[in-house]
């Protein structure tokens, strides 16, 4: 018994490395924003998307089933970003604030300097950031943010709650 083996063209994908990159493309953005804002260095923002990618791609199948493949991969993005800050503990914070080279399209320019928000944003503890993030600068729902965080839309109501306490606290002072 012969087997045929179909030769790809070199430069072609399959058609689940071509969907994976179709994938890619309409949520990379995104992820990177969102990485950057859970962690405020552009390069660990990078390095972040690149390994909650790698592992979307290499459990590809089991991201496509999933009844929100975007949210599976931001949660696989926000436990990344919780095992470097746990890896990390003891690593003094470091805070990329140089804004103008990574744009972040919101409405906060017009309220708080970046700079200032990112800051504030860093103070949280990384489950409020991860809530605030999605919440308000993604623009998720509480639905879409609860099926990316992986809790009840509970948990995410009074996470958030809990955010906007300390964010306020936080850029009040920074006023004075």
């Amino acid at each position: 018994m012969t087997t045929v083996m179909k030769h790809r063209p070199a430069g072609t994908a399959s058609g689940a490395e071509h969907d994976f990159r179709v994938f890619v493309q309409g949520i990379a953005a995104s992820l990177h924003r969102t990485a950057f804002l859970l962690c405020g260095d552009r390069y660990l923002a990078d390095d972040l998307v690149q390994e909650a990618l790698a592992k979307a791609y290499s459990h590809w199948r089991k991201v496509q089933r999933a009844d929100n493949p975007s949210a599976y991969v931001r949660r696989i993005l926000i436990n990344e970003s919780r095992r470097h800050w746990r890896r990390n503990r003891n690593v003094s914070a470091h805070t990329d604030v140089d804004v103008a080279d990574f744009t972040i399209p919101d409405q906060s320019e017009g309220v708080v300097n970046r700079a200032d928000l990112i800051r504030a944003l860093q103070s949280l503890p990384v489950r409020q950031r991860a809530t605030v993030v999605l919440r308000f600068l993604e623009g998720l729902s509480e639905r879409e943010t609860a099926a990316a965080l992986g809790c009840s839309e509970g948990t995410v109501k009074s996470q958030t709650s809990r955010a906007l306490i300390k964010l306020k606290s936080v850029l009040n002072r920074g006023e004075h």
